[in-house]
């Protein structure tokens, strides 16, 4: 089971490259960046990609176009400001064959210290494991098959991940790798830890109860 890595970008060439290095490391079958047409240096940055991809502004679009260009029978979906610990493809691979497996993501670690972040970084796998619902940043990883028997990600301008998870939680479990993906923690360093992780929640039960996603994309503002 080759694994495809796909990484959506936009403005992201401060980040993309080591993102790249670490996956190097990892022998994915192919790294394939989908970019919005952002103005920076992503393209340059995105040298050690296999393929770049100019594709339809908006994450879920991106995600889907390089989907759509992948080979392997496993795709990985991961953010430009997140990076892999080794052997976290080979969990994923691993983990995909067990029976009645879905999907499943990363055990998330901020790369910032404090009591708070641990915290953070425990919600979210018990968010995994008590509701199957991922965000992004932990890394989604899917059968291909799979994958494209869904349609790949709703066209919506937010929370594209908590949809199709919710999808897939229809379809078998959702399990949390063991290895660890390392978090960016410039949204919370830049809006406030507190007031970020209040925003999160707030957004995510908004459209639990029925607000569409693509109004609350207002009150979640880009951060490079």
């Amino acid at each position: 089971m080759g694994v495809s890595v796909i990484i959506p970008t936009l403005n992201e060439e401060g980040c993309l490259a080591e993102a790249l290095a670490v996956l190097k490391r990892q022998q994915a079958q192919e790294i394939i960046v989908a970019d919005g047409g952002g103005t920076d240096g992503t393209r340059w940055a995105a040298a050690g990609a296999d393929r770049f991809l100019d594709a339809p502004r908006g994450r879920a679009a991106q995600m889907n176009a390089g989907a759509a260009d992948a080979s392997g029978e496993v795709l990985l979906f991961l953010h430009a400001d997140c990076l892999l610990e080794d052997s976290s493809l080979a969990d994923a691979e691993r983990l995909l064959r067990r029976p009645g497996v879905a999907a499943g993501c990363f055990r998330m670690r901020v790369r910032a210290e404090g009591t708070l972040y641990r915290l953070i970084d425990a919600c979210a796998t018990a968010r995994v494991r008590l509701t199957g619902l991922v965000y992004g940043d932990q890394g989604l990883f899917v059968r291909r098959d799979v994958f494209e028997r869904l349609g790949g990600f709703p066209p919506l301008r937010l929370m594209e991940d908590v949809f199709i998870s919710r999808t897939l939680c229809r379809l078998g479990r959702m399990v949390v790798a063991p290895r660890r993906i390392f978090v960016s923690p410039r949204r919370w360093q830049r809006s406030g830890l507190a007031r970020q992780t209040l925003r999160n929640w707030a957004l995510t039960a908004a459209a639990a109860g029925g607000v569409p996603p693509d109004r609350l994309a207002q009150f979640y503002p880009v951060v490079r």
